[in-house]
């Protein structure tokens, strides 16, 4: 049994946001130990060069005795049912009153100088997040922009250490070990399946989730979605949507043949002046108008900064119209709510039928609930990939639906298929790892295969 000193901090895995930790520990002065459960971690070796003197235990965490260490800080991707962490979380330090085991963001809040804005979702929290630090930007404010996304949120203490606002992308692990946020402004956007196989089921995802709220002087939630509302009391909430049915603070309206973008009753912004497209991101685009005016920024400025925003790579990105057909990469939609909200945001602005590509890792998930909005707006499924035949009987009986081995070989498919007005989106509702590296090598192979097919098509 390996011994923790006394007094030592443990910090739990090697990958970016333990490095993060350890960094921070470092600047703090605070003596540490590094633990992970992978007998060879990568970048090891480089790491005993940054940190000579630091032990690093690599192997199961149950050879490991934690009893006399000050805390234990936990990376992301560790669960902290890990075994060797067993109770960890309901424990707290008899010194400090403080809990056992935290997380990154607990250390960021401990010594944050500066307000927090977050954002959490199952899906386009990278984007709301991301638009929000455009905003703000535009606002004249000096905002740090990181966390899940980009850069991890220690290391913008010490990269912006005269940050007005801290604006955070926060995943549902990074919650769980995250005692106490006390935002100024928060979202959570939406709830589908997603991770169950860490936090259980989806009421444990929730939970999770659910941990924004603690301390929030505002929230934003979304109307659409009671998942997402907060279970707690809070000072003050607003609510965002794109359905009629409902009375949302910040909402899509027509008006005079055009939607806008309201707060109540006051247009905001004509959606149609948006590079971004589709029903999903007017209701990202209304989340983060509601987050950028109760953090004070100037009206006029965040609009000119919504309308400038194009997207982010692999989120409903539209990479180009052949043929009069709309090619849109939606890699990043590893889920199938991912997946749903591109298909009822964008099939209903389209003159055409959507032809849809999906296919991967579907992670267990039940891809049912895809059948009826693809019913209404879809020429075509196409499946590819591991849990292609899943996909297929989930679907089977709503549209036609073709069975294909690889990704290239659906969008060859749908480009012989596809009639002006048509959409063809990649959204495959599975991650990747069968036959890419990542979403975003996935996203990039249907990049490249568009702007190939569109230069043979030049005259």
């Amino acid at each position: 049994m390996v011994q923790v000193p006394n007094g030592y901090t443990l910090v739990v895995g090697l990958g970016l946001s333990g490095q993060a930790i350890c960094r921070h520990l470092t600047r703090q002065g605070m003596p540490f130990m590094v633990a992970d459960t992978r007998e060879k971690p990568p970048g090891l070796e480089d790491f005993y060069q940054t940190y000579p003197g630091i032990t690093v235990h690599c192997g199961p965490l149950t050879s490991l005795d934690v009893s006399q260490a000050h805390e234990v800080v936990l990376s992301p991707g560790v669960d902290p049912r890990t075994p060797g962490l067993e109770g960890l979380l309901e424990r707290h330090n008899p010194a400090t009153g403080e809990p056992m085991l935290v997380g990154e963001i607990a250390l960021f809040k401990r010594v944050v100088k500066a307000p927090i804005a977050a954002i959490t979702g199952s899906n386009a929290k990278s984007t709301v997040t991301t638009l929000l630090g455009e905003m703000a930007a535009a606002a004249g404010v000096n905002a740090a922009v990181g966390g899940n996304l980009g850069t991890p949120a220690l290391d913008l203490l010490s990269l912006h250490p005269d940050a007005d606002l801290y604006i955070l992308e926060l995943s549902s692990f990074q919650l769980e070990t995250t005692p106490y946020l006390g935002a100024a402004s928060v979202a959570f956007l939406n709830l589908c399946d997603d991770h169950l196989d860490r936090h259980g089921d989806l009421a444990g995802y929730r939970q999770a989730k659910q941990r924004i709220f603690i301390g929030a002087e505002h929230a934003v939630v979304n109307a659409d979605d009671p998942q997402t509302w907060p279970t707690q009391p809070l000072k003050r909430i607003e609510r965002f949507g794109v359905e009629a049915s409902h009375d949302a603070e910040w909402r899509l309206m027509e008006r005079h043949g055009r939607w806008w973008l309201m707060q109540g009753s006051t247009p905001w912004q004509a959606a149609d002046e948006l590079r971004m497209t589709g029903q999903h991101n007017y209701a990202n685009a209304l989340a983060a108008l509601a987050m950028g005016q109760a953090l004070g920024f100037d009206q006029t400025r965040m609009c000119r900064a919504l309308t400038a925003f194009a997207g982010l790579p692999h989120r409903s990105e539209t990479i180009a119209e052949l043929k009069g057909v709309r090619w849109i990469n939606d890699s990043k939609g590893t889920n199938v709510g991912a997946t749903l909200a591109a298909i009822s945001g964008i099939g209903p602005t389209l003159d055409g039928q959507l032809i849809l590509l999906a296919g991967g890792v579907g992670k267990g998930a039940d891809f049912s609930p895809l059948a009826a909005p693809l019913a209404k707006c879809a020429r075509a499924a196409i499946v590819f990939g591991a849990d292609a035949p899943q996909l297929a009987k989930a679907l089977e009986g709503a549209l036609p639906i073709e069975h294909v081995g690889h990704l290239t070989q659906a969008m060859e498919m749908a480009f012989a298929m596809a009639t002006p007005g048509d959409c063809v989106l990649l959204s495959p509702a599975c991650a990747s790892l069968d036959q890419f590296a990542n979403y975003q090598a996935r996203g990039d192979a249907f990049r490249h295969w568009v702007e190939q097919k569109s230069s043979e098509m030049m005259p």
